[in-house]
């Protein structure tokens, strides 16, 4: 086996905390000039990738996840721009799993593309991936994504993805979206939030599901070794409560991407410091947005 045992690391012991050692691409002051990649793409290690897409092409600037297991790859959120023109995903993704299978050579090999949840700038690229042989792209939609996840059945479950000697825990997590879905990598420790969580604007579509959820981050996190969580945006600046304004396409100030469980507590004792009468509130890291 070339991944080896993802809940461990070299030394046999669970994933430890390490910096993300990168500068993430965030817009210019003029997008026609940018001369950024379309996307951006940090290993941070051998079997993980991270993608952002480029403001200039779509001011949310989404990220997305790229995990390799010894069976199979899934890619997680396909971005916020369909065209393959513009957002060259399917390209990318062809090159990276080509030199992945160049270093980890397999007979055949197959990719997974699922969702944290079925908003537009995290589905757009899906149709790059509809003709791909050996891959199965599972819609995002509530019905779709519950019934593969056995949510259907289970709304309280964990359900696993097997990468290969990589298996992803997976949790229904509404609030934000009723289908929002958070993964949890044992490799590399990811917390992996979509819009649940992320230094930005948390805009809440079920106030009581959102705090039922963050509760269900707090006690899942407090029983497997999360190193860094993660979520699909940065929207604030690194002013404690400030954010940047919607539609901004240059963001020099961001904060970094990774967050930690210390700030679900966060986000907890914000909801109850609002309580039951959902409002708009700026919190140093994030900012608490009733609705969609």
């Amino acid at each position: 086996m070339d991944v080896g045992k993802p809940s461990a690391d070299s030394a046999g012991s669970f994933p430890s905390p390490r910096e993300l050692d990168v500068r993430w691409i965030h817009g210019s002051p003029s997008a026609k000039h940018n001369s950024d990649p379309d996307i951006q793409v940090y290993a941070f290690d051998e079997h993980t990738v991270i993608l952002r897409q480029n403001m200039a092409i779509n001011y949310e600037a989404p990220f997305l996840f790229l995990l390799f297991g010894d069976a199979q790859a899934v890619l997680i959120d396909t971005g916020a721009t369909a065209s393959a023109q513009f957002f060259p995903l399917r390209r990318l993704v062809d090159e990276l799993v080509e030199d992945w299978l160049a270093r980890h050579p397999r007979h055949r090999y197959h990719l997974l593309v699922l969702h944290t949840h079925p908003h537009g700038d995290h589905i757009a690229g899906d149709g790059q991936f509809a003709d791909r042989p050996d891959t199965t792209v599972v819609g995002a939609d509530l019905a779709t994504a519950w019934k593969y996840f056995g949510f259907d059945n289970d709304p309280t479950a964990v359900a696993q993805v097997d990468l290969g000697d990589r298996v992803l825990e997976c949790l229904a997590t509404p609030g934000h979206h009723q289908a929002a879905v958070t993964f949890y990598d044992p490799w590399s420790g990811f917390l992996l939030t979509g819009d649940t969580v992320y230094p930005g604007r948390l805009y809440i579509q079920d106030w009581p599901a959102f705090a039922r959820t963050i509760d269900r981050l707090i006690e899942f996190s407090e029983r497997r070794p999360v190193t860094h969580v993660l979520g699909c945006h940065i929207e604030m600046t690194t002013d404690p409560g400030v954010d940047y304004p919607i539609r901004t396409t240059y963001q020099p100030a961001e904060p970094p991407l990774q967050m930690t469980t210390g700030h679900l507590h966060e986000i907890r004792a914000a909801l109850n410091e609002i309580g039951d009468r959902p409002r708009q509130r700026a919190f140093p890291l994030f900012v608490l947005c009733p609705g969609d």
